[in-house]
């Protein structure tokens, strides 16, 4: 499927999918977008204690580098998990801007090493942080009782339905930890009921800009 790199309103790229006519990011900025969903109504939850985080749809790497950056600020243990079946190409990787966008220019090569990096091999980015890619589907992800926090970044429902589904739903309940929570930019009812039924006590709050609310999901 053609990909092509695009600027959002912030400043910062993403990629665009002519074909489904659908972004990797939000148009109105993938950086907010990213902080907002991910590291303020995510991350941040965490209280810099050590955590492990599975992130469905690793992508562009953005939700992962804005995590690495976080845990040198905020001296905090993250064992991070990026799960993608199609991987961005090398070609694209070096169009995209988001260390300079984030004022980290000099963890560019950090950045690189994200997508250059072996998958299914765990690699040590500092003392803090550690990533493994896995590349393959969200359908085949068995983990349980592994992760503290879930990125759920996968393409929108619209598009891809069967992402959000009580099956996929199921999975990231199990493959969390007890008192653990996901988040994603979503908020469509039927995902809702979906999360629900896979035993997800849920809440809407405030979306990033462009989108009115997201979900946040809790493991108790």
């Amino acid at each position: 499927m053609k990909r092509e790199i695009i600027t959002t309103q912030d400043g910062s790229v993403t990629i665009y999918l002519p074909e489904m006519q659908e972004n990797y990011h939000s148009k109105f900025g993938a950086i907010q977008e990213a902080n907002h969903v991910f590291i303020q109504n995510g991350l941040a939850l965490t209280q810099s204690r050590p955590i492990s985080i599975l992130e469905i749809g690793f992508g562009t790497g953005l939700n992962a580098f804005i995590t690495y950056v976080e845990s040198l600020k905020n001296s905090q243990q993250i064992d991070y998990t990026g799960v993608e079946a199609y991987p961005v190409t090398p070609e694209e990787v070096v169009q995209l801007n988001y260390p300079e966008q984030l004022g980290a220019s000099n963890k560019q090569d950090i950045f690189n090493t994200m997508h250059s990096q072996d998958w299914e091999k765990r690699n040590a980015l500092s003392t803090n942080f550690t990533l493994e890619k896995r590349k393959q589907f969200f359908q085949d992800i068995e983990d349980v009782n592994t992760y503290d926090l879930i990125y759920f970044d996968a393409f929108g429902y619209q598009f891809q339905p069967d992402l959000w589904s009580v099956e996929i739903f199921n999975k990231m309940f199990s493959a969390l930890k007890k008192d653990g929570i996901l988040v994603t930019y979503a908020c469509r009812t039927v995902i809702k009921k979906a999360m629900i039924e896979a035993g997800f006590r849920t809440e809407k709050i405030p979306g990033p800009p462009g989108k009115r609310e997201m979900l946040r999901g809790y493991k108790y």
